[in-house]
């Protein structure tokens, strides 16, 4: 994101994360997130989901081990076309 937002927290802690910032960042709702403080910086990341690799027909893929949001067409756009513009 090449612009910052500007966001508050309210007296409970809480902090609203806007949709642009989601959205870039591929947060969706129900996601675990890491919160860590770097250097006085608070830095907030998706925590990966841990993943057992199975055999379905010829090919092998990662099945999550805990329930999460699906991926959505967008998501995976998005990475792709990341991987496209900044290599693997």
């Amino acid at each position: 994101m090449k612009n910052a937002v500007q966001t508050t927290i309210d007296s409970t802690g809480r902090l609203v994360l806007p949709q642009t910032v989601r959205d870039e960042a591929g947060i969706l709702p129900g996601m675990v997130l890491r919160v860590s403080v770097q250097d006085g910086r608070i830095e907030i990341e998706p925590v990966a989901r841990e993943v057992r690799i199975v055999q379905k027909g010829p090919l092998r893929i990662a099945v999550p081990i805990e329930e999460g949001p699906s991926l959505t067409e967008e998501t995976v756009e998005r990475v792709r076309r990341e991987i496209r513009e900044h290599g693997s």
